[in-house]
């Protein structure tokens, strides 16, 4: 391991998978040496949010995971390169919010346009509401390529988690709503320019009122994106009466609670990569390490 120190005097601070695809080393074994050597020091940029994992006791877990924060937040150098390391961090961080901010307007253009040129457009922005959630709320898109699982394209990172809202809307329209996101869906998907994904799920306000139960997996999850995301397009009423829901079922404070325990969780989960002398398993790897998704399911 004595090459990365040198890799880095010769290169300079580098990303995380700037140093993976230079030094060809493990994932695990790169990460565990960044964090115990002296002559190293890594600078984490970007926020720590709340993510549920079905597999992790108490659901909480840290986003990105800890492998996804190397690879794409950490940049690494030696501490006599302190400024230059700053630098760097400085440039990647400037480079996450623009993606990010992309992503956001991006999203914004495709709803607005796709929906004012429906006939009826007057009645969705009147009984709709496009609300997006995800990487992109939290200034922390990023745009490495991945597999899109139903068509195995590849598409710039983080998707587009969009939630649509829907009251006293004719099934008719429902269908129209749905026809032409799913259209607009693979067409970026399979677009050059493009190469982004949109995850999208329809739903209507009765249907809300009882996810923000917060009695199972899927309306946890369905409240937090809730509760994280933005208003995009439509009813402007309908997005604030959301918000109020979920301050009348004391949302935010349940979600601060499993973020804390998404905390603890990774302070342990860090401990016992570094300190474990046993080789882990496939499956405490993929716990500890980093999600089989990085991507949240939407209900």
């Amino acid at each position: 391991m004595n090459e990365i120190v040198k890799l880095l005097k010769e290169k300079g601070p580098l990303t995380g998978k700037e140093l993976l695809e230079k030094s060809r080393r493990d994932a695990l074994l790169l990460w565990r040496f960044c964090n115990e050597t002296e002559e190293i020091y890594t600078k984490v940029v970007g926020k720590r949010y709340l993510r549920l994992d079905k597999r992790i006791q108490g659901y909480a877990r840290l986003s990105p995971s800890i492998l996804r924060e190397f690879l794409t937040y950490t940049v690494i150098g030696l501490n006599t390169d302190f400024t230059k390391i700053e630098v760097k961090a400085k440039t990647l961080l400037e480079s996450i919010e623009r993606i990010s901010r992309e992503k956001f307007e991006l999203s914004k253009e495709i709803i607005s346009q796709l929906f004012q040129a429906q006939k009826d457009h007057k009645e969705i922005e009147k009984k709709t509401v496009f609300i997006i959630a995800g990487d992109v709320v939290y200034n922390m898109a990023h745009s490495e390529l991945r597999p899109e699982v139903s068509t195995g394209e590849m598409v710039k990172g983080s998707d587009l988690d969009i939630i649509i809202v829907t009251e006293d809307l004719s099934e008719d329209i429902i269908k129209e709503i749905d026809q032409s996101i799913y259209k607009e869906k693979y067409y970026l998907i399979k677009r050059p320019a493009y190469r982004e994904e949109i995850d999208y799920i329809i739903k209507d306000m009765r249907k809300v009122e009882n996810q923000l139960h917060f009695n199972s997996f899927e309306f946890m999850v369905a409240s937090k994106l809730l509760h994280e995301g933005k208003f995009l397009y439509g009813s402007m009423r309908l997005f604030e009466n959301i918000k109020k829901m979920l301050q009348k079922k004391r949302i935010p404070e349940k979600l601060t609670r499993l973020e804390n325990m998404a905390i603890i969780e990774r302070v342990n989960a860090k401990s016992c990569l570094l300190n474990d002398p046993d080789p882990l398993s496939q499956d405490e790897y993929t716990k500890l390490f980093y999600t089989k998704e990085e991507v949240e399911e939407i209900f």
